[in-house]
């Protein structure tokens, strides 16, 4: 893993919300977003007993996020994840610059 840098959080922290979950687990959410890195390619972690496979992890900035990378987190658009985020972290601004870790993942085949 020496392109990225040491993880900030462990992998079973990734998605913790039941909401999330369920989404994950209905093939609805097949990204997270986090300020730090919590996995590398090709790691694994279950949602309730469920195997997911990290395909990829990127560098993204907030004010390049579209509706899709929104609807890919399990949000119908990027103006209620914005809304949203913006109301779980109170005193956050929604700073265009700002780089988070685009965690990609799908549900690993048997």
């Amino acid at each position: 893993m020496s392109d990225y840098p040491e993880k900030t959080c462990e992998i079973d922290r990734l998605i913790r919300h039941p909401k999330l979950v369920e989404a994950a687990l209905k093939g609805q959410k097949t990204e997270q977003r986090r300020d730090g890195l919590y996995a590398y390619p090709n790691e694994t972690f279950k949602l309730e007993g469920v195997p997911f496979v990290v395909t990829s992890v990127e560098r993204q900035r907030l004010g390049d996020m579209t509706d899709d990378d929104a609807r890919a987190e399990g949000y119908p658009d990027l103006a209620f994840y914005k809304n949203l985020i913006l109301k779980m972290h109170p005193g956050m601004t929604w700073d265009e610059d700002s780089l988070v870790w685009v965690h990609s993942f799908k549900r690993q085949q048997d």
